[in-house]
């Protein structure tokens, strides 16, 4: 895709948009089956379930799906989409690319081994390995637009208002 066929694309979307703004008030919704038998969830995915478990450090074998993986994961996946998007609109040329994310929990939290250690991700580095035709500039300039308009990378950024329900 180039940048006019994206254009063309986008544009009847940001006309309803700015013209109808509830109309970008776009559901997202996810959900699981517990496995009865073992400390796992099955969780419908694009293609296919994932069976999520116990991290090693946690006591999990390390056969069954990480929950901090899969965050990362889309965390990857919304900044390589948004990547891809920005540099087309830019019109710069992809030769390669990789992104990567690393992140860092500390088991005794979620173990409830310490009170004081904290329970989730403490820290997370988003990487970009690009060989592009864009100089040292752009390259930069592409890479804030995508931080800016990531869907993950933003949520985590600015936590939203979180309700956990019963029933």
């Amino acid at each position: 895709m180039n940048a006019d066929e994206l254009r063309a694309k986008q544009a009847p979307l940001k006309q309803l948009y700015r013209d109808k703004p509830e109309a970008a008030l776009i559901p997202a919704h996810a959900e699981g089956t517990l496995d009865l038998n073992d400390v796992a969830i099955t969780v419908p995915s694009w293609h296919g379930d994932v069976i999520a478990g116990l991290h090693k450090a946690g006591g999990g074998s390390g056969e069954l799906a990480c929950s901090a993986d899969m965050l990362l994961e889309a965390m990857v996946a919304c900044a390589g989409v948004t990547l891809r998007a920005v540099a087309t609109a830019m019109g710069v040329t992809i030769r390669k690319g990789k992104i990567s994310a690393d992140g860092v929990w500390d088991a005794r939290g979620t173990l409830a081994i310490d009170r004081a250690a904290p329970v989730g991700l403490t820290e997370i580095t988003l990487r970009f390995d690009i060989d592009s035709d864009a100089d040292q500039a752009k390259l930069e300039r592409m890479i804030q637009t995508t931080e800016r308009y990531c869907v993950i990378l933003q949520t985590l950024k600015n936590p939203p208002k979180l309700s956990v329900v019963t029933g």
